[in-house]
């Protein structure tokens, strides 16, 4: 059974550059994961802010072996410091 994860994040105008970059080097890892079958990241059109990424995994296993991958997590610690909060997370079967 695949899974969907939907990962949302709020961006301050001044942080979008950063945090593209940071995005890049994650979704360049996330290519290389057991597992990963597909993502797309999507603007909030009236709220330029908000992103949310769809991504597609094979198993909840693979996706939970890629949270806790340490390059990842890295990372993802950058992301929230910038963003001064949690990134979420909602998961998803089809």
């Amino acid at each position: 059974m695949t899974v969907k994860i939907i990962i949302q994040r709020k961006v301050k105008d001044e942080n979008v550059v950063e945090l593209t970059t940071l995005l890049k080097k994650l979704r360049s890892l996330t290519l290389e994961q057991s597992g990963y079958i597909s993502g797309e990241t999507l603007s909030r059109i009236d709220n330029t802010e908000e992103t949310m990424v769809i991504s597609t995994w094979r198993s909840l296993e693979d996706w939970n072996s890629w949270v806790n991958n340490p390059k990842r997590t890295e990372i993802q610690s950058e992301i929230d410091k910038l963003l001064g909060h949690e990134t979420e997370y909602a998961m998803y079967s089809t």
